[in-house]
């Protein structure tokens, strides 16, 4: 999971795709790291952590990191939340099997729309609780596609 900072979208996502993955049973490698190096070794935003832990969901103890190169190697899939994401990440990519990995996280709920996942840095409260619903959603779709072998 993608985004600029690592500290708002890219955390809830990780938290919330962890999270439906074990009520699930399914054992998924989980992680989130953004962009920028604005926040490396911080904790997710307090509003992020709030919003996870009223639904349930504890991310408090995620460190905000920069993504790598070598998270193309570690990852099959890298899900992104805006296009800026996007575009920075496909910039690092070797080669086409990187590429394919990469996608907008929206994409999940509104194929090939290629919508984003607002930032809620500056949005207010309700931002988050937006953000959160989005995520969820899509992680939704994720955890189905991966029991469906996909």
């Amino acid at each position: 999971m993608v985004c600029l900072g690592n500290i708002c979208r890219s955390p809830l996502a990780e938290g919330i795709l962890q999270h439906k993955a074990h009520e699930n049973n399914l054992e998924l490698t989980v992680d989130s790291a953004g962009t920028a190096a604005y926040h490396i070794d911080e904790s997710p935003d307090y509003r992020s952590i709030q919003i996870a832990r009223k639904h349930g969901i504890n991310i408090s103890k995620q460190k905000g990191r920069q993504f790598r190169i070598d998270d193309f190697d570690q990852f099959d899939k890298i899900f992104v939340m805006d296009h800026s994401n996007l575009t920075n990440v496909l910039s690092l990519t070797r080669n086409e099997k990187d590429k394919e990995k990469v996608s907008l996280i929206l994409n999940q709920l509104n194929s090939g729309k290629d919508l984003e996942v607002p930032d809620p840095y500056y949005g207010g409260d309700n931002g988050f609780e937006e953000v959160y619903k989005m995520l969820s959603e899509a992680s939704d779709n994720i955890i189905k596609d991966l029991m469906n072998g996909n």
